[in-house]
């Protein structure tokens, strides 16, 4: 039997003579979406598989398709003859340019049998030279296959051997992803052990002559160049191979690992940068230890992918496109990173700063070029900070993104550089760029594992609006998400019930939800900092302003900017509880804004009031009109039944919108229902807290301009619990309430968002819906429950999850326009076309 294995992420390339059992042998052992037939994508071309007219337009098609998945990252399996060698050179070059791994399995059956089999099928009418002359061309190959570019060539002789084979798939070297942590990820050594193991023993590590263990099971992870420059070349290596070989590290390969892998296999390198030290060192040790080290520093990989992908650890650093992918331009980028192809006065390389194009939703951490600080770069980070040149020894604890130091003894190596004039001039964080909006986009979002594509329209959709009308971006944090209301309800004179949204969350899994009352204002999302020292710090405000209060579109609350001043401060004063107790000098709160009409004035003159006037002006004439002519003795009591109906639900009407506006000026008669923290200094309360928590920390605040938000917990199990929230809201809305919000308790946010569960959902009162559907709206309810939901819950899922990284990175520390990314999606995701009544 032969066990043939090819790597998880790789193209596969079958070879063999027309009958020799290839798609037999792909149908047994690879599914079918891997497997790409010739015949098959020429009978999309033209019809008939067996039109050899059609070859090349088929192969078009296939290597387009082939193409796409090897992008993807997607196991692929080419089903062809691929006898001759300028075909197989095709796929190969196919595999490379994607940076994938590529195997060849070679089906060789006799002639006769090839033959036999074609001779079977009345598809196949072509003769028996056509077999032999691939069969020629096959044999002509063999020989010389593995030469060709394969990372290996499995080669199946006589069908009693390709019947009995079996294949595996085996993952890559570099995908450690089922390793979740904790990790200590140590900056480049060159070979200074001493501060190696004081760094160690800073981090809790207890350190021994050949290794080292965390008493909590932590494992360090090593970005290269532990060798050269410094004194103990050896000492470091036996220390790393001694915690390898343990299992309480890992380590990638360095450039100057490398280059000494080099030197010591014999070839020719120029000796510099250390390495004659590395080798004289390595001289003086027994051999033993020197066969040790040398097989140590040949095996090392270029990176590794950690923690379910959330991790990337290489010596130069690696790009989004190169994650988890083999070929020579990959292991290239980790070790050197990217070039420009120029050379600076001292002779070294200039390299790209390509931290500052990473986009990716992993964490890049590495080294190679020696920093005198550390500094985060869009969710990437270089350890080296030079300790052979004098700086430091520095480690990253992951996840809890602490950095720990420790100062190098003394300068070991002198440097042919300046010690940091290397560093590359970045990018001013606070800085945006129209390019990090503009056009289509693919923004990553952690919190539900995917990523969300923002088109091109909408996106200068929602330029125009940032441009001309937002608040000043270092203020605008997060944009908060639509909420999709409940499923349409089949009770008789309703269009929403809570019975819908509590059957929703249940069948998703969700054991508790809380209802909150949904007050009718105006979406506000109120960012406040303790004072102005705290707002410059935190959003470099620098003339005085110690918050903002904006809209749900992001534009100022207020035209008045004293008026929004004088809120702000009001405000701060009543957080004053809660700044104290998160221990923060800034908070970020989701709130609703009362009264209606302190916002909606105009909208409400213009086309609610104006609704209630002129049904307010011409129904009662028309039921006068009517009236009389009933009086004479005209049948229109079918017509006066229903004009006193219209009469009566525009009086319904008035009313309804009626109870949400009163007088204000300034901010006298205003009051705020925040209902969520969205985010205070260092934690994005949003993402991690439930909704209970919220609501508790909120009940802190005692001051006449906070307005409470009722609520009920509702445990979705007990029948009595749901029967008492139903009664709730049918009180709430029977007393002139909108209605309320259903929300998942007992699950976090991000949680949520991973299982796509609606982060909440409205269920607003059958009076208050005549605001929203007009007056005589409950007289179109069976039109009316034909509404369509989905694409309103799949931009609600879509941008709660853009609000939650948005959060994330803010409260991580990102730079501004790392953070104005996703808070720009979802603004551009609103201009979709969805009914602005669900």
């Amino acid at each position: 039997m032969s066990d043939i294995s090819v790597p998880a992420m790789s193209l596969v390339v079958l070879v063999g003579v027309s009958g020799s059992g290839k798609s037999s042998f792909a149908a047994k052992h690879f599914a079918p979406t891997q497997v790409l037939s010739s015949d098959f994508c020429r009978g999309l071309v033209s019809d008939d598989e067996m039109d050899q007219a059609a070859t090349s337009d088929a192969f078009d098609v296939l290597h387009y398709i082939a193409r796409t998945r090897l992008r993807r990252g997607l196991l692929t399996v080419v089903d062809a003859t691929n006898v001759q060698r300028d075909a197989r050179k095709g796929l190969i070059d196919l595999a490379k340019a994607n940076d994938v791994l590529v195997d060849a399995i070679v089906l060789d059956v006799p002639d006769e049998v090839a033959i036999e089999r074609n001779a079977a099928r009345p598809d196949r009418d072509f003769g028996p030279h056509v077999i032999r002359r691939q069969h020629k061309d096959l044999r002509r190959s063999l020989g010389t296959m593995d030469r060709e570019g394969f990372r290996r060539v499995h080669v199946l002789r006589g069908v009693e051997e390709i019947e009995s084979a079996t294949v595996a798939t085996e993952k890559a070297w570099t995908d450690k992803r089922e390793l979740t942590g904790p990790f200590d990820i140590i900056g480049d050594v060159h070979g200074c052990r001493s501060e190696l193991e004081s760094l160690l023993r800073e981090l809790g590590w207890e350190v021994s002559a050949d290794g080292a263990r965390h008493p909590e099971d932590r494992t360090a992870v090593f970005v290269g160049d532990l060798v050269d420059r410094g004194p103990d070349t050896p000492g470091v290596l036996r220390l790393v191979m001694g915690m390898v070989e343990a299992g309480t590290a890992l380590c990638v390969s360095g450039n100057h690992e490398q280059k000494l892998a080099r030197a010591l296999n014999g070839r020719k390198v120029r000796v510099a940068h250390g390495l004659q030290e590395s080798m004289d060192q390595l001289a003086a040790e027994p051999e033993e230890f020197q066969r040790s080290a040398h097989a140590f520093i040949d095996g090392l990989i270029s990176h590794y992918q950690l923690d379910g992908g959330k991790l990337v650890v290489a010596h130069a650093g690696l790009k989004e496109a190169y994650h988890g992918r083999a070929s020579g331009r990959v292991r290239s980028f980790a070790l050197y990173g990217d070039t420009t192809g120029e050379t600076d006065e001292y002779g070294f390389p200039v390299r790209y700063p390509w931290a500052n194009e990473y986009r990716g939703r992993a964490m890049v951490v590495y080294g190679h070029t020696p920093v005198p600080e550390t500094e985060w770069i869009n969710n990437t980070i270089c350890l080296d900070t030079g300790v052979v040149f004098g700086g430091k020894l520095t480690a990253l604890r992951y996840p809890s993104r602490e950095l720990v130091s420790v100062p190098a003894e003394q300068v070991w190596y002198e440097s042919v550089r300046p010690f940091g004039n290397d560093v590359v001039p970045l990018r001013d964080p606070g800085m945006l760029a129209i390019d990090d909006v503009a056009g289509t986009r693919h923004i990553d979002v952690r919190h539900n594992n995917g990523r969300i594509k923002v088109r091109e329209e909408n996106a200068a959709a929602a330029l125009e609006i940032v441009s001309r009308f937002a608040v000043d971006p270092r203020w605008m944090v997060y944009l908060p998400p639509t909420m999709a209301p409940s499923a349409t309800s089949s009770l008789d004179g309703y269009l929403e019930h809570p019975a819908e949204a509590l059957a929703e969350f249940a069948s998703a899994g969700v054991t508790h939800v809380v209802c909150e009352e949904k007050h009718m204002g105006s979406r506000a999302i109120l960012v406040l900092a303790r004072n102005a020292e705290a707002a410059a710090k935190r959003f470099g405000s620098t003339d005085g302003t110690t918050g903002v209060v904006y809209t749900r579109t992001g534009r100022p609350f207020f035209d008045d900017a004293d008026t929004m001043a004088e809120l702000v401060d009001r405000m701060r004063q009543a957080c004053g509880p809660l700044f104290a107790d998160l221990e923060t000098d800034w908070l970020a709160l989701d709130c609703e804004l009362l009264p209606w009409s302190a916002k909606a004035e105009g909208l409400i003159r213009s086309q609610y009031a104006a609704v209630g006037a002129a049904a307010g002006a011409a129904l009662p004439d028309a039921i006068g009109v009517l009236e009389a002519a009933s009086r004479r003795g005209l049948d229109v009591a079918a017509l006066l039944a229903k004009t006193k109906g219209r009469a009566d639900n525009a009086a319904r009407f008035t009313d309804a919108y009626r109870r949400y506006c009163w007088t204000v000026t300034g901010v006298d008669g205003i009051r705020v229902a925040p209902f969520q923290v969205l985010a205070c200094e260092g934690r994005a309360t949003a993402v991690t807290e439930a909704h209970s928590w919220h609501l508790e920390k909120l009940a802190l605040l005692d001051d006449d301009i906070i307005a409470t938000t009722r609520h009920v917990y509702v445990d979705l199990a007990k029948p009595s619990s749901r029967d008492a929230a139903v009664e709730w809201w049918t009180s709430l809305t029977e007393s002139g309430g909108e209605g309320m919000v259903v929300k998942p308790l007992g699950i976090s946010a991000a949680d949520a968002a991973e299982r796509r569960i609606q982060p909440g959902v409205k269920v607003r009162g059958r009076e208050y819906l005549r605001i929203i559907y007009g007056p005589d709206y409950t007289d179109a309810l069976p039109v009316l429950r034909n509404r369509m939901l989905g694409r309103k819950r799949s931009m609600a899922l879509r941008e709660h999850a853009l609000g939650l990284e948005s959060l994330s990175r803010l409260a991580e520390g990102e730079p501004l326009w790392r953070v104005h990314e996703t808070v720009f999606a979802v603004l551009a995701l609103e201009s979709e076309p969805v009914d602005p009544r669900l």
